[in-house]
C-alpha cells in the first residue's frame, strides 16, 4: 500500500459518491430531495462492505449497509442492468418513506465487483396521512411496504411493479420522477467505477478498497484506545402521546470502553411502544456509529472499517430494536435523535471536554397534504432546525439541523411555488438557548398559513422535557406547536398530532434551543 495512492483512492471513491448525489439532486422532482437534499449515496464492494459514503444523512450510516447485505442474501445471481429497490424497515430499511435503490457494477467478471446505492426520502408513500409520517400503531398504516425486489432486470423495467407502487401513493408523478432520479444516480456511479477500473486495473482498485477499510479501522481503534476504559451509563426519555396522556418513555445505554473497542448496550430501554416511535436496529447502530465518528480527531475515510470496533447490543422487542409489525415511522426521525443524546450523555462522563450539551433533540417533522384548487393532490414534508448544544469549545450554533439529520431547509420561495401555503414568519427564536459559560444555540420560529384545506401531521420531541445542559449549564427552552385559528385564538398543540386545518388557519412551530455548557 502506497500512502499517497491511498489518499488518491479515498477521494476518487468519495468523489463518485458525491457525483451520484449531485445527479440525484439535479434530476429529482420533489423539493424534499432537490432542495432539502434528503438523501444519501454510497459505494460498496462485491461483498457488500461500504467503500465510501457521501456526507449526506447520518441516520443512513448503519442502515444503507444493512440494505445491501439484505439484498445480497436475497439475490444470489445478478445481471448487468439489474436494479433492486427496498423500503421495508425490517429488511434493511429504516422507515417507509426512505426508498433505497441498489445496482450491481460488473467490470469483466461474472459476479459484481461493486454495488452502488442511494437512499432518498420520498415525500409520500401512502399510508394514513399525507406525507407518510402518521400517528400510526402498526407498520401497515404507514404506507406501501416494498420488500427487496428487482425493479429492473437486465435493464428492463418491471412496469407492473412500478404501477403497483405508484397506485399506492398520493403523488405518483412526483414519485416516478424521484425514482428515475435515483436510477440516474446509480448509472453515474456505475459508469465512474468502470472508468476507474479501465484506467488503473481491477486488481489495484479492489485492493485499495480493502486498504481504505483497514486504514479507517486502524484510525478508529487508535482513537478509542485513547479514551479512558470503563462503563458509563446514561438515560433520557422520549415523549409518547396516547390521546391526551403523556408518557415519558426511557432509553438507557451503557457505553463500555475496553482497549480499542467500544460496546453500546441498551439493556434497560423500554419495550416496543404502541405508536410510531419504535426504531429498528439499523437506526440504533447508525446513531452509535455517528457519535463515534464525530469523536475521532483524525479524518478517517467513511467506510466499513469505521464500524468494526463499534458493537451495539439492543434487546429484541425493545424501543431501539423493534420487530414486526411495530410502527416505526417516527423511530427513524425522532427516536434516533434521542439515541444520539443518550450515547453522548454516556460518553460525556468519559470525555467531558469533548461532548456538547444536548442539542434540540428533534427533527420537528411537519407533513401537510391535501388537494390544490385544481383538484390535484400535494404532499409536503420538512424537518425544521433548532439550537445546537454548547460545548467547552464555545457557544452552540443557532437555527441548524443537528445530529441525525443533515438536510437543508426548503427555501421559502421554492416552498410557496410548489405548495398552496404561505410562510408568514421564519427566523430565530431569540433567547431559547440555555444559559451558561457558553450559551446554547437558539431554535427557529416557522409559521405556515394554509391557502387550501389540508391535513397536517406534526411529529416532534422536546416539548415536555427540555434539552439538558452540561457542566452546570442551563437547559434550552422546550419547543412549542401552536395553532392560530381564524379568529386569532392560539391553541397550544401536543408534540404529536394530526389535524384537519382550514384555509387561512396558521401553524407556528417554535423549535427547542440547545443546552448551555458550564456555569
Amino acid at each position: 500500500m502506497d500512502p499517497i495512492t491511498l489518499q488518491l483512492y479515498r477521494h476518487r471513491f468519495a468523489g463518485i459518491a458525491e457525483e451520484m448525489g449531485v445527479t440525484l439532486r439535479r434530476t429529482a422532482y420533489s423539493p424534499n430531495i432537490k432542495e432539502r437534499l434528503d438523501f444519501s449515496c454510497a459505494l460498496f464492494d462485491g461483498q457488500g462492505r461500504l467503500v465510501a459514503q457521501a456526507a449526506h444523512i447520518p441516520a443512513h450510516l448503519g442502515a444503507m449497509p444493512a440494505s445491501v447485505y439484505t439484498i445480497l442474501d436475497r439475490f444470489p445471481t445478478w445481471a448487468e442492468g439489474d436494479v433492486v429497490i427496498v423500503n421495508d424497515p425490517f429488511a434493511g430499511g429504516n422507515h417507509l418513506p426512505d426508498i433505497t435503490m441498489i445496482a450491481p457494477v460488473f467490470v469483466g467478471a461474472a459476479t459484481p465487483a461493486f454495488f452502488v446505492a442511494s437512499r432518498a426520502h420520498h415525500a409520500d408513500v401512502g399510508g394514513m396521512t399525507p406525507g407518510s409520517l402518521p400517528l400510526s400503531t402498526e407498520i401497515f398504516q404507514e404506507g406501501i411496504i416494498i420488500p427487496p425486489l428487482k425493479l429492473y432486470r437486465a435493464g428492463v423495467l418491471n412496469e407492473d411493479v412500478l404501477d403497483l407502487i405508484l397506485r399506492n401513493v398520493r403523488t405518483p408523478e412526483e414519485r416516478r420522477g424521484d425514482l428515475a432520479a435515483q436510477r440516474a444516480a446509480a448509472a453515474v456511479g456505475a459508469r465512474r467505477l468502470r472508468e476507474l477500473v479501465a484506467a488503473y486495473g481491477t486488481a489495484e482498485v479492489l485492493a485499495y478498497c480493502q486498504h481504505l477499510q483497514r486504514y479507517s479501522e486502524r484510525i478508529t481503534r487508535a482513537a478509542i484506545a485513547r479514551w479512558p476504559d470503563g462503563a458509563y451509563t446514561f438515560e433520557d426519555v422520549i415523549e409518547l402521546i396516547d390521546g391526551d396522556r403523556l408518557t415519558l418513555t426511557p432509553i438507557r445505554v451503557t457505553a463500555t470502553i475496553a482497549g480499542d473497542a467500544i460496546t453500546f448496550d441498551f439493556t434497560g430501554t423500554a419495550p416496543v411502544v404502541y405508536g410510531s416511535l419504535n426504531a429498528v436496529i439499523a437506526i440504533t447502530q447508525s446513531a452509535c456509529y455517528y457519535v463515534v465518528r464525530c469523536l475521532i480527531d483524525e479524518d478517517a475515510p467513511m467506510n466499513a472499517g469505521c464500524f468494526a470496533p463499534v458493537h451495539v447490543v439492543a434487546p429484541t422487542h425493545s424501543l431501539v430494536n423493534a420487530d414486526p409489525p411495530a410502527a416505526v415511522a417516527a423511530g427513524n426521525v425522532e427516536t434516533s435523535q434521542r439515541i444520539t443524546d443518550v450515547v453522548l450523555g454516556a460518553l460525556a462522563q468519559a470525555l467531558p471536554a469533548q461532548i456538547p450539551a444536548a442539542s434540540q433533540g428533534t427533527m420537528n417533522n411537519v407533513t401537510i397534504g391535501g388537494l390544490r384548487s385544481d383538484g390535484k393532490p400535494f404532499a409536503y414534508y420538512e424537518t425544521i432546525g433548532g439550537g445546537m448544544g454548547a460545548s467547552a469549545a464555545g457557544d452552540g450554533l443557532s437555527g441548524v439541523q443537528v445530529h441525525m439529520t443533515n438536510t437543508l431547509n426548503t427555501p421559502v420561495e421554492a416552498l410557496e411555488i410548489a405548495f398552496p401555503f404561505r410562510v408568514r414568519r421564519y427566523g430565530l427564536r431569540a433567547g431559547s438557548g440555555g444559559a451558561g459559560r457558553h450559551r446554547g444555540g437558539d431554535g427557529i420560529v416557522r409559521e405556515y398559513e394554509l391557502l387550501a384545506p389540508a391535513t397536517v401531521t406534526m411529529i416532534s420531541e422536546r416539548r415536555a422535557v427540555a434539552p439538558w445542559g452540561s457542566a452546570g449549564g442551563d437547559a434550552g427552552l422546550p419547543g412549542r406547536n401552536v395553532l392560530i385559528h381564524l379568529n386569532g385564538r392560539e391553541e397550544v398543540l401536543p408534540s404529536k398530532f394530526t389535524r384537519r386545518l382550514q384555509l387561512g388557519e396558521r401553524l407556528r412551530i417554535e423549535t427547542p434551543g440547545g443546552g448551555g455548557w458550564g456555569k
